[in-house]
């Protein structure tokens, strides 16, 4: 992997080669950005419109922000649908994409069936399809309330993220992307689960969700076989390094972006030590992990399965970022299969 444009060689037929070809074939039918309807406010918004599920907005129910006018308590919500939705198109665009147009492109350091590298061309429109729909479905909630989205910077986050890849990965870059989404692409985010399943949430949001999620399924199918490939084409130094850094990946991959709410809950009229307060309340590190463990059981499985922890001080580096304590597995991601 230490050269990130090798020269392209024959690809050995093997099952991953004829994988879903069914699949394949029908992905110009059930893919978002195919088959699906542009999805759109549908007549004034009531002013208790709720735009995001309580539950998955972690300082909803803190006393400070419970004191809040319902006014502005109702503006923190349409900016935590505007942060989440924004920070999907960028991590979808900036990293997922990133990667996938190397695979695609035949710059991923390994030898891929045609097959495979079109699949990837084809996550790498539905990831550009969903950065769309975000950023359309923020422009209509701004435009129907009134509420303006804060200015959002990626690049903290972004850093933060290859970070992890140029400390315990130096010296192997494009490894280290193909690693960022395959954890990605295999992690299972409550929000892709529940807000397609609230129905008190604007519809517009729930059906981009759901839009998101069903796609979302086949790259995680998608994603899975291609890191069992990846892995098996590693030297065993480069596993060890591998295994060493995928939980540092997987906990930055899932670090909450604090700086939009800190901006939220100012502008909601909120002063800097009570915004310090309520963000260190609202993100405990206890409850942290124990999402973590939920939200990455899939891909630490996967890992598992692969023969990841099998590396030497494998299972102690997943065991210390919070990966290995018990947690319900998620249940599989969604295919596409109707409303």
């Amino acid at each position: 992997m230490t050269n990130p444009e090798p020269a392209e060689r024959p690809a050995p037929v093997d099952r991953h080669d004829r994988h879903d070809r069914h699949d394949r074939h029908d992905w110009y039918e059930r893919s978002g950005v195919r088959s699906g309807p542009h999805r759109t406010v549908t007549g004034p918004l009531d002013p208790a419109t709720r735009f995001f599920p309580h539950r998955l907005v972690p300082y909803w129910s803190h006393p400070l922000v419970r004191a809040l006018p319902d006014r502005r308590r109702h503006e923190l919500l349409a900016r935590h649908l505007y942060h989440y939705l924004t920070f999907t198109a960028h991590f979808e665009t900036r990293v997922v994409n990133r990667a996938a147009e190397r695979i695609a492109d035949g710059r991923a350091g390994l030898a891929l069936p045609a097959a495979v590298r079109l699949d990837a061309y084809r996550i790498y429109c539905d990831e550009g399809y969903h950065a769309l729909a975000g950023l359309d479905a923020v422009e209509q909630v701004a435009e129907a309330t009134g509420i303006p989205p804060l200015p959002y910077a990626f690049d903290p986050f972004l850093r933060q993220l290859d970070g992890i890849g140029s400390e315990l990965l130096a010296g192997e870059p494009v490894l280290a992307q193909l690693l960022q989404v395959v954890v990605a692409e295999t992690l299972a985010p409550a929000a892709l689960e529940e807000v397609p399943e609230d129905r008190a949430v604007l519809p517009l949001v729930r059906d981009v969700v759901r839009d998101h999620a069903q796609d979302e399924g086949h790259h995680h199918a998608y994603f899975a076989r291609f890191f069992e490939r990846l892995w098996g084409d590693l030297s065993a130094p480069l596993r060890r390094r591998v295994a060493r850094c995928l939980p540092g990946l997987i906990g930055a991959a899932l670090s909450p972006d604090l700086r939009p709410v800190g901006a939220a809950l100012t502008v909601a009229g909120l002063g800097p030590d009570s915004v310090r307060q309520v963000i260190a309340e609202s993100y405990r590190t206890g409850r942290r992990e124990g999402d973590l463990r939920v939200t990455a059981r899939r891909t630490v499985r996967l890992f598992k399965n692969t023969g990841v922890l099998e590396e030497p001080c494998a299972a102690e580096a997943f065991a210390a970022a919070g990966l290995l304590g018990d947690a319900p597995d998620p249940p599989p991601p969604p295919a596409r299969d109707g409303r």
